[in-house]
């Protein structure tokens, strides 16, 4: 099982798909990094050799941010956001969408679970 960036990459997986494991690294950056390593797509993780391996983890290490510290700067960018209170910062701030989606229905991953509806809960008690 090879380790790149701090992630077991599957073994049974194609290299190339395997690759999109570690954040940061899509299909098309998986595409360019094999490309640089001279490398083809179609092997699977179990049948690279150390040296291999080597090759993938320097041209990764050389050319891209990957997990730690691109979620680091991520973090960093929606701080810097909230910081100078542009619309993007309070809509992160306020846990809303913050890419123009609408909030009067959906929206329920970033709002949450719905609230219970206090005027209900007071007709049902009243009710008893």
């Amino acid at each position: 099982m090879a380790r790149i960036a701090g992630v077991e990459l599957p073994s049974n997986k194609r290299i190339e798909i395997a690759l999109t494991y570690i954040y940061g690294i899509g299909i098309s950056t998986s595409h360019k990094i094999l490309q640089k390593s001279k490398m083809s797509p179609d092997r699977r993780v179990k049948d690279l050799t150390d040296e291999e391996i080597d090759a993938l983890r320097g041209v990764i290490e050389s050319d891209y941010k990957i997990e730690g510290a691109l979620r680091q700067e991520v973090q960093e960018n929606i701080k810097r956001l909230i910081n100078i209170n542009c619309v993007r910062g309070l809509r992160h701030k306020r846990g809303l969408p913050v890419r123009g989606q609408r909030t009067r229905t959906n929206a329920r991953t970033r709002k949450g679970p719905r609230k219970e509806q206090i005027a209900l809960r007071k007709r049902t008690v009243a009710k008893k």
